[in-house]
């Protein structure tokens, strides 16, 4: 059957599962906890015992023994694999906070959004203008309650038809609703700012509403995508077929992988950058957040494979690259006549040399690096005659942020967090010496990305 990667997304959530307890009944089989805390040194009755555990957590062994002291008979192992079981619900031991929790808070960070286009339509009669619509979804980046302004992030393909009679093709009737006043009567409007068509990336902009002032809406907390690992809670909030928002969820499945498809011009190739999730995406989610189980952004949704033999394969641009985009479109273009944000380019492309997989004890979590080299310097640009073809780089500064390169991806996408005036400083190690770059950047050393 054929395969069609399509521009259209949705959400998915993970149903975590809660610890439950259990009662047990029955002959006692060993030492009472009490017992075994005077073995263990405690001077004093049961009474006395008992009130000291109060508001203390116990540990696995004590459990043990009380279900012990209650009846239980077989070593822990057994005590284990009978009675540590799941349900489904919420999610509340040690501490960790209802899968439920997130997605409400993040309810309040998502939007609607509604494009109207004027678009010439042709027929055996001539020509005449139609008005259309499409419907996508959003996330609310920066918020000012008070004034009732706010940028908002979606996907560039959402306020874009190649069919509109506006210069650009960007929809210049763009309305937008927040969670739970999603009818004509709180539309919001919004302008558009600027986007890319590369990066699938566009910001609205809100100026001086009402509804916002009065409203509950706020900004989206965004997560460091870099640190993103497979099976990883990915849920989706979005807008599914223009009837409202709504959640789905799901996992990480790939946490980085490059995906080329037609672009909404219907004409570009492009290749994406993105994340990929067994998602239950649907026409109309596209531009709605991908959020973690603590209600972070950790993706855009943007993108599906549509085929009859393939089930819950979705794509989402990475938190990361989404909002290195955004900063540069408000920053670039917000109050000017550019459209498109900024990208440096020092002249360098970059290879792995090795790439293994490794088991993070930290964060209990599997993990990939890679060693980052480069395999060409553009003859004239920047970094000719300072970096060389076979230089590994180990991390990159810009202006205050330093950047540890152990992936190939973070080189190119931090690029997009360079501005006019930055310097910018590359560390390397060079047939096994350490060195540094350091480049100044000038507008030249700027490209626009459309």
């Amino acid at each position: 059957m054929m395969k069609k990667i399509v521009c259209l997304l949705l959400p998915v959530l993970l149903v975590l599962s809660l610890v439950s307890c259990t009662v047990f009944d029955g002959k006692r089989g060993g030492p009472s906890a009490y017992e075994v805390a005077v073995e263990n040194g405690y001077k004093g009755d049961e009474v006395s015992w008992l009130e000291s555990l109060k508001g203390k957590d116990l540990s696995l062994s004590e459990v043990y023994a009380a279900a012990r002291d209650a009846g239980f008979e077989g070593d822990l192992l057994d005590f284990l694999k009978e009675y540590l079981s799941y349900d489904d619900g919420d999610l509340v031991l040690s501490g960790v906070a209802p899968v439920s929790a997130g997605i409400s808070g993040s309810l309040l960070s998502s939007v609607s959004i509604t494009c109207t286009f004027d678009c010439l339509f042709r027929n055996w009669f001539g020509t005449s203008t139609q008005t259309k619509q499409q419907s996508g979804s959003g996330v609310i980046y920066r918020l000012d309650k008070e004034q009732g302004d706010a940028y908002i992030i979606t996907n560039y393909h959402v306020v874009y038809r190649s069919d509109s009679l506006t210069e650009n093709k960007i929809s210049d009737r763009v309305k937008v609703y927040l969670y739970g006043s999603e009818s004509e009567r709180y539309a919001i409007d919004a302008t558009y700012v600027g986007g890319s068509m590369n990066y699938d990336i566009a910001v609205l902009k809100i100026t001086g509403s009402e509804v916002l002032k009065r409203s509950s809406a706020l900004p989206v907390s965004v997560a460091d995508s870099n640190l993103i690992t497979v099976g990883d809670v990915a849920i989706a909030i979005g807008n599914p077929v223009g009837i409202g928002i709504s959640a789905t969820s799901g996992i990480v499945s790939v946490d980085s992988e490059s995906i080329q498809m037609q672009a909404c011009d219907n004409v570009s190739i492009v290749s994406y950058r993105l994340l990929r999730v067994d998602t239950a995406i649907n026409e109309g989610n596209s531009g709605g957040g991908l959020f973690d189980k603590d209600g972070r952004l950790i993706g855009v949704v943007n993108a599906k494979i549509t085929s009859s033999d393939i089930d819950n394969i979705g794509f989402a641009i990475p938190s990361n690259v989404a909002t290195y985009v955004a900063d540069n479109i408000i920053d670039t273009c917000n109050g000017t006549t550019v459209t498109a944000p900024k990208k440096c380019m020092l002249g360098i492309t970059v290879g792995v040399s090795g790439s293994t997989a490794y088991f993070d004890p930290d964060t209990r979590t599997t993990r990939i690096r890679e060693t980052v080299y480069l395999t060409d310097v553009q003859s004239g640009a920047a970094a000719d005659g300072v970096l060389k073809i076979g230089d590994v780089v180990t991390s990159v500064k810009i202006g205050d942020a330093t950047y540890p390169i152990d992936r190939s991806f973070i080189i190119v996408d931090i690029m997009l967090t360079c501005r006019v005036g930055d310097t910018v400083t590359v560390s390397y190690t060079r047939d096994g010496a350490p060195g540094t770059a350091e480049f100044v950047l000038t507008e030249s050393a700027l490209v626009t990305v459309n």
